[in-house]
């Protein structure tokens, strides 16, 4: 059994430490990143100048580009041998709702799964640093892989908690909820007295009923979202199709 590790938080980040130190017991690992953090670079490929893979002192190996790039330069050239599992994470932070659009997190494990790689994003809901808690959980849902690889590659989107292990309420299978707009920037200036933007904070939630991401973290259970790529608006295709031609 052979896993891909990356994440969006940077090589130097404690979640992917203890991600790699989880699932290195279960199988061979190898861990491709981000030199620095890219957290929110989303699904983005860097095509504009040459990337460069370097080995840092504990083994991991950092990229000069994105969680995108990462993967994608590690499953079609870097490495060897295909991995047969790609995990992202633990990012330090929720991936719920419209969040895994942005999440470099999510990203990773999306470019394992459109290079035919089943791909898992794991992500800590909350601040309070129980990484040990979510590297159990990512260790948990890899034996079940191992012991049952799913039919087809499928990307799962895990959130877990940010408790301790034994006060977790079990697992829930959960759509994406849906927040509200985000909250507007906020503007400031810089020393040079230019005006500059901060991208403000997320919305609050609008869709976090029964079955949803956000549910689940808030009656403190991990969050499994089953994720799909294909962004077409199949109930629009006939409306398209009468507006061209009425």
């Amino acid at each position: 059994m052979r896993i891909l590790i990356s994440n969006d938080d940077g090589y130097f980040a404690p979640g992917l430490a203890a991600l790699a130190a989880s699932l290195s017991k279960l199988a061979d690992v190898v861990v491709v990143a981000p030199e620095r953090d890219r957290s929110g670079a989303s699904n983005s490929l860097t095509l504009d100048r040459p990337l460069s893979v370097k080995k840092a002192a504990n083994g991991f190996y950092y990229v000069n580009g994105t969680p995108t790039d990462c993967v994608h330069v590690a499953v079609t050239g870097f490495l060897e041998q295909r991995p047969d599992l790609v995990v992202s994470g633990i990012n330090h932070g929720p991936n719920m709702g419209e969040d895994t659009l942005y999440s470099g997190t999510v990203a990773a494990a999306t470019e394992g799964f459109l290079l035919g790689i089943p791909a898992i994003a794991v992500s800590l809901a909350g601040k309070n640093n129980h990484f040990d808690t979510a590297a159990q959980v990512a260790s948990d849902l890899v034996q079940r892989f191992i012991a049952t690889p799913f039919a087809s590659p499928m990307l799962l989107n895990v959130n877990v908690p940010d408790l301790p292990l034994d006060a977790l309420g079990g697992y829930a299978v959960t759509r994406l909820g849906r927040r509200h707009m985000a909250e507007p920037v906020i503007r400031a200036q810089n020393p040079r007295g230019d005006t500059v933007y901060w991208v403000g904070p997320v919305g609050p939630e609008q869709d976090a009923g029964d079955g949803t991401d956000f549910s689940a973290i808030r009656h403190k259970q991990v969050s499994i979202t089953p994720l799909m790529i294909d962004l077409t608006a199949r109930d629009q295709l006939g409306v398209i199709k009468t507006w061209l031609n009425p």
